[in-house]
């Protein structure tokens, strides 16, 4: 069975404010690309049985610099959908929701056709992810290049834990984490890792 190399995209303006950025196609900054461009060490030189991203630029644009190739846009990858968050930071939010919390309480809705996602409903896109990409793993590697809460989630249920579980696993613009195996059972074989 192959590994599965899970791919943050590089910083945006909004990465590095802190806020919540889903639907926003915001572009990778210079320093977004320079992390981009620095993952190609990590990736490049082996060979990947399916290569996923995010319909987002600034995730394609991450898998362009990173020297991927023969990446096929997923719209499953696309970002938690933060609703009437987007744009927000949690400073924001906790002036008005003490104690909110993304994992467990989820957002209010937002503007026509971005109603918000709940931690269920970003596990059950995360579970499609995982059902698509299984027979690619039994061939050899696979590449994801997303966005950091998904990512959290994603990697929460390949390990069988709650969509929630991801809040265990912060996630750093411009890295890369692996998913092996051990024994038979999924594991954490890298993570955060940069050159």
């Amino acid at each position: 069975m192959g590994d599965l190399f899970l791919v943050r995209h590089g910083e945006t303006e909004w990465s590095r404010s802190g806020q919540h950025t889903s639907y926003t196609d915001l572009p990778l900054t210079g320093q977004g690309e320079e992390q981009a461009k620095s993952l190609a060490p990590l990736l490049t030189g082996r060979t990947y049985a399916l290569a996923l991203s995010s319909p987002l630029g600034r995730a394609l644009r991450t898998a362009e610099l990173a020297g991927l190739v023969g990446v096929v846009p997923d719209p499953d990858l696309h970002e938690w959908d933060y609703g009437g968050y987007e744009g927000i930071t949690t400073a924001e939010i906790h002036r008005t929701r003490p104690g909110w919390d993304l994992w467990t309480d989820g957002v209010p809705p937002g503007p026509d056709g971005h109603p918000g996602e709940s931690p269920q409903e970003v596990g059950a896109r995360a579970d499609r992810v995982l059902a698509r990409v299984a027979p690619a793993l039994a061939e050899g590697d696979v590449v994801l290049v997303a966005h950091a809460h998904f990512l959290r989630v994603l990697t929460a249920r390949r390990l069988g834990l709650p969509p929630a579980e991801g809040r265990l696993f912060q996630l750093a613009t411009g890295t890369v984490g692996r998913l092996s195996t051990e024994h038979g059972h999924p594991v954490i074989a890298e993570w955060n890792r940069r050159p």
